[in-house]
């Protein structure tokens, strides 16, 4: 079973990352100078073939690797205006949630375009977003492609049945644990791998102490790379209080994700998917 799933994998990534190009001629009045706002708005872009346009990021662009090497604007949640017009963009691609308001209002005031997509916790949603950013950068047939091809990788991820779990997201930067509850992307992510949240019970990030990780009994943990990172390594993770007692840490299933997999539906979804249910048959 784990063999036929690294099937699925395989071709999840091999259909989500292929970038939809087209030989057509732009139009004259396509942007050329690009600012995302927004970890997965950055990997549309690329997906799309488009990343040459891109003139500067926000923070949360940490995937693909050549997003990491563009100039950084500050976070998308709280844009500095300052840092946004110092690269002089034609085209500002954010995210529903980006902000300040009042930063996005005084962008367009200046005669920049700004262009805002959904950025919500489903897959109709990334769907709609790469139309979206597709259309603002006038490639609305790479757009189509690739949304058929992450909709053929994720029915080609979600294939294979994995067993009835319990699995709670967790990320942790200086305090305590933050469980992801009901309307998180990290929470819709586990319902498309099979996966019941444990932490449903509440909405949004939660923090979660010790006693309440114990009395969860999750059959599996997920943390980010960052976040394990910040603990000391996925080891100290499954060390620490609260988690070394839970049936997730006897079983082995205590696994540190790609931030931008599992805290965001974006193009790599089928591969965050997969990467759940292999974890999940362990």
């Amino acid at each position: 079973m784990v063999r036929a799933l690294g099937c699925c994998l395989g071709l999840a990534i091999a259909a989500a990352a292929m970038p939809a190009r087209s030989g057509d001629a732009l139009p004259s009045d396509t942007p050329q100078r690009v600012v995302t706002l927004g970890g997965s708005v950055t990997e549309i872009v690329y997906e799309l073939g488009q990343g040459d346009r891109l003139v500067a990021v926000d923070a949360s662009s940490l995937y693909p690797e050549e997003a990491t090497a563009l100039p950084q604007v500050g976070y998308y949640r709280t844009v500095p205006l300052e840092g946004v017009l110092s690269v002089k963009p034609d085209l500002v691609l954010a995210s529903e949630n980006a902000g300040p308001p009042e930063v996005l209002q005084r962008l367009q005031s200046l005669g920049i375009t700004l262009s805002q997509v959904s950025d919500g916790p489903s897959l109709d949603s990334l769907y709609k977003r790469i139309d979206q950013v597709a259309g603002a950068l006038h490639v609305p047939e790479q757009g189509q492609a690739l949304s058929r091809q992450i909709r053929q990788a994720v029915q080609a991820a979600s294939q294979a049945d994995v067993p009835s779990l319990r699995a709670v997201v967790i990320v942790n930067r200086t305090g305590p644990f933050m469980a992801a509850g009901e309307g998180t992307a990290a929470g819709a992510m586990l319902a498309l791998a099979g996966l019941t949240n444990a932490a449903a019970g509440h909405k949004g990030y939660k923090p979660l102490s010790a006693e309440g990780m114990a009395a969860l009994q999750p059959d599996m943990i997920i943390t980010t790379t960052t976040s394990a990172q910040g603990m000391g390594g996925l080891d100290a993770v499954r060390a620490k209080a609260g988690i070394a007692m839970t049936p997730a840490a006897r079983s082995g299933r205590v696994i540190a994700m790609d931030d931008l997999l599992i805290l965001g539906i974006g193009p790599r979804v089928a591969q965050a998917i997969a990467q759940l249910k292999q974890a999940a048959m362990r």
